[in-house]
């Protein structure tokens, strides 16, 4: 376990879950410059209600095991369309394609910058169930 971990790992490892759990189109935002309530936003898309429910489980236990944090918030819908777990200086947004498409959430924060998808793997590759 990491107690001194940097928010960019933290949402490095989180994309990686993520990905080893099949979301899509996972896009990590660095918000650290024009947000003051996070760094890193994480947005991804579930293919059907069990699955935007199952990749926020798999966040939610593997950041718990690995760092024993929990979120200080979460926001899950009951149909599971858009699930939101908040660590602080990262936030998980879990969202069905439609509502991803209606909402536009990296359109509104265009201006932040993207964690590239090689960055947040090699961040994260020690984490990866697959290596």
């Amino acid at each position: 376990m990491e107690n001194n971990i940097t928010s960019e790992k933290l949402a490095s490892i989180m994309a990686r879950i993520l990905d080893d759990n099949k979301a899509q189109d996972i896009v990590v935002l660095n918000v650290s410059n024009v947000c003051s309530l996070s760094d890193y936003f994480i947005i991804a898309t579930g293919t059907s209600t069990p699955h935007i429910r199952a990749l926020t489980e798999a966040v939610r236990q593997k950041i718990k095991d690995i760092f024993k944090r929990i979120p200080l918030g979460e926001e899950t819908q009951r149909q599971s369309r858009w699930n939101l777990l908040d660590y602080g200086e990262v936030v998980v947004h879990i969202m069905h394609g439609v509502e991803r498409e209606n909402y536009k959430i990296e359109k509104f924060w265009s201006h932040a910058m993207t964690l590239e998808r090689e960055t947040w793997e090699e961040l994260s590759k020690e984490y990866s169930k697959y290596e």
